[in-house]
């Protein structure tokens, strides 16, 4: 759900920060305060198009944030770890617009486009009342509401199953049964079998191979270095080290003759002369037995040449070579064996047609029955909320195409009709903003819990009505509330006192300049607005009390 909400420099707001709990939470305030900022900053952090007059006049830049707590939301947080921007099972998203009428959006402090917040949002957040982001106008979300209000998700689950194998499946078989391009693909696959059988190396015949090049391209300096070294070592030279190392020796044992103490600094000297002597024996072994072998040398030297040339047409490491021998060796062996395969294939591919037919039928004789229930009871709390003969049906129709539908064979249209003798049109297609979220409230009322939206916003959802109405809408809001967190923004008190919790919205000019507040109400703030709400500028002793019985009434219900 959204925890807090914190908009900067956007429109008349200098700066406000609101934090918002579960249940119903009303909006109210004066005509032209700006109650539905909230509402238009939350559209804007879901990816709305953004224009610089958002920006508060004199400020070069406005600052949007929400935060969200996704406990209870796992089809979002599952989207934030496949995007990469979860960030410890939190989530806020931050949007800057400037001036210049550019902006900026962040989720979780990382960079996100518009997609990623449109995407995203829909999973949060709900807005009714406009056309834009909003899911119930979607076909594909009507179908899934459709079936979560019918509560067979093992049904669909089955039929979505069946779909997606009979076409991987098919995929396959495609693949098996290509023709000249499947003889093609044999006749490719056999010859770069063939290269990789004489050239790929295992990781340590690869490894001994490169250093046997290494040894045989050095094979003269290695020669020469060390038969340099050995004359270093043991050579001629009066300076030759065995040598100096000899002269120490005899010196040392003339004083050693003088002191003891000096005799184990003598052995020390001993055992240098064996090692000295020990390395240049081997390096002169080493210098007589280097490969000179240019024949050698080239061999090597092609056949690393060759793996060059294999790993740039296979885009693969030379050290991955000898992997991909094997992967390409199973792929033969499934092409050669296709007829066995393609007959298996095929036998599997009839079943799942058949548990698919099954299944499907199952679920479209579950559909209608759900779409008749869901228009009856939306239709009967349609007119309980002044569409007095208005009506909800939801037509399935059957979906394009012959082959398996992970959706199943049906598709859904949400038609209404507001008031009586009007024909049923598409849900998509309705005109008022009020009408559209009254019929959009009565829809998440009869699918009460059914959907995975955390908050959903209504605007304008009392726009022309009033009285026992709007004492209606007000209550069933608060029913929603119950389950999902709402954001409601009212003008009327019948609606406001159902509240859970109430913001007010208020516009203050100084002469210059113009601000808007947003101050969270306490008990007796919200009996004073309420009071307001009933009677205009002057509020008596007589609205205060009505507007204390109205809380009262509402908490008490």
């Amino acid at each position: 759900m959204l925890t807090s909400l914190y908009v900067r420099h956007f429109a008349v707001v200098e700066a406000a920060e609101v934090a918002f709990g579960p249940g119903l939470t009303v909006v109210s305030g004066e005509t032209g305060a700006g109650k539905s900022l909230l509402v238009d900053a939350l559209m804007l952090l879901a990816g709305a198009r953004a224009d610089s007059g958002m920006v508060r006049a004199g400020s070069d830049r406005a600052e949007l944030a929400a935060e969200f707590d996704l406990a209870e939301l796992p089809a979002a947080r599952d989207w934030l770890q496949r995007e990469e921007l979860d960030e410890d099972g939190g989530c806020q998203l931050r949007r800057v617009i400037r001036t210049e009428g550019s902006s900026k959006a962040w989720i979780n402090g990382r960079p996100a486009n518009a997609r990623q917040l449109g995407e995203l949002a829909a999973l949060l957040v709900e807005i009714h009342g406009q056309h834009e982001h909003q899911a119930l106008l979607s076909r594909p979300h009507q179908l899934a509401l459709l079936d979560a209000y019918a509560g067979h998700d093992e049904l669909l689950a089955q039929v979505r199953g069946n779909a997606v194998r009979w076409r991987e499946l098919g995929a396959r078989m495609r693949k098996l049964s290509g023709g000249d391009d499947r003889d093609q693909r044999i006749e490719l696959l056999r010859h770069e079998i063939g290269e990789l059988e004489k050239w790929a190396l295992p990781a340590a015949e690869l490894a001994e191979l490169e250093m046997q090049h290494k040894r045989l391209a050095n094979a003269g300096r290695l020669a020469e270095g060390t038969a340099g070294v050995v004359e270093l070592l043991d050579g001629d030279s009066e300076f030759a080290l065995r040598r100096a190392l000899g002269r120490a020796h005899a010196e040392l044992g003339k004083l050693a003759a003088l002191d003891d103490r000096l005799n184990p600094l003598l052995e020390l000297l001993d055992n240098a002369g064996i090692q000295l002597g020990e390395s240049a024996d081997g390096l002169a072994r080493y210098a007589q037995d280097v490969d000179l072998d240019p024949e050698r040398f080239t061999e090597v030297d092609n056949h690393l040449a060759r793996l060059h040339e294999l790993s740039r047409r296979h885009r693969l490491p030379v050290a991955e070579l000898h992997d991909r021998l094997a992967v390409l060796q199973a792929e033969l062996a499934e092409l050669e064996g296709a007829g066995d395969v393609l007959e298996q294939l095929m036998a599997q591919r009839e079943r799942l047609l058949g548990d698919y037919t099954h299944t499907a039928a199952r679920l479209g004789e579950a559909r209608a029955a759900a779409a008749a229930r869901l228009g009856e009871e939306v239709s009967v709390l349609m007119g309980e909320l002044g569409m007095a003969g208005g009506l909800l049906r939801v037509e399935l129709e059957p979906s394009s195409g012959d082959e398996p539908d992970p959706q199943g064979g049906e598709r859904c249209e949400l038609l209404v009709s507001a008031n009586p003798g009007q024909p049923p049109r598409p849900l998509r297609k309705v005109a008022s903003g009020g009408e559209l979220a009254r019929i959009s409230l009565a829809i998440e009322v009869v699918t009460l819990g059914k959907d995975t939206i955390g908050s959903m916003i209504f605007d304008e959802v009392d726009s022309g009505i009033g009285g026992a109405v709007a004492e209606v809408v007000g209550q069933k809001l608060r029913a929603l509330g119950s389950q999902r967190q709402v954001l409601c923004v009212t003008h009327l008190p019948q609606v406001a006192a159902q509240g859970h919790a109430h913001l007010r919205v208020s516009k203050h000019s100084d002469g210059d300049s113009t601000h808007t507040q947003i101050e969270v109400l306490d008990a007796a703030g919200r009996r004073d607005e309420l009071a307001r709400m009933l009677g205009g500028l002057e509020i008596t002793r007589e609205t205060r009390a009505h507007a204390r019985q109205m809380l009262e009434r509402a908490q008490s219900a």
